[in-house]
């Protein structure tokens, strides 16, 4: 259950700042599908319009990173960050650019592989090869 209100469309259309910012969504996915992130963040308009454009700036705007590796990245930063709604969101957008089930099962294992790493190396305090530093 959200901790905050999650607003209908009907609220949303009394609203005019937030209707703009679920118009620019709906615009953008091409979908009239506003999911409840967004709904969350209508309680802060400034907050929501300042995501949306930042979302819109890393995930939509063309860059040297294709689409579906940016969603591949959003899941797993998402699953070190335990967010279980980033998570479903992101693979169900992946999956939308195409990720497959044995692409989805591969990242899974990477996710995983990096998981265990990361705690050993912590654990050991390993230090950094000077070969690995930037010059």
């Amino acid at each position: 259950m959200a901790t905050v209100k999650l607003w209908t469309d009907e609220e949303v259309s009394a609203a005019p700042r937030i209707q703009a910012v679920f118009d620019d969504i709906r615009s953008t996915r091409k979908s009239d599908f506003v999911n409840n992130f967004w709904r969350a963040l209508a309680n802060q308009p400034a907050l929501l319009e300042r995501t949306w454009a930042s979302i819109k700036e890393v995930m939509v705007a063309p860059g040297t990173l294709d689409p579906l590796t940016k969603e591949l990245i959003y899941i797993a930063v998402s699953t070190i960050n335990s967010c279980s709604y980033c998570i479903h969101s992101h693979t169900a957008a992946a999956r939308a650019k195409g990720l497959t089930d044995d692409q989805h099962a591969e990242l899974l294992a990477v996710i995983g592989m990096a998981s265990e790493t990361n705690a050993l190396s912590n654990a050991l305090q390993v230090p950094v090869d000077p070969e690995f530093l930037a010059k």
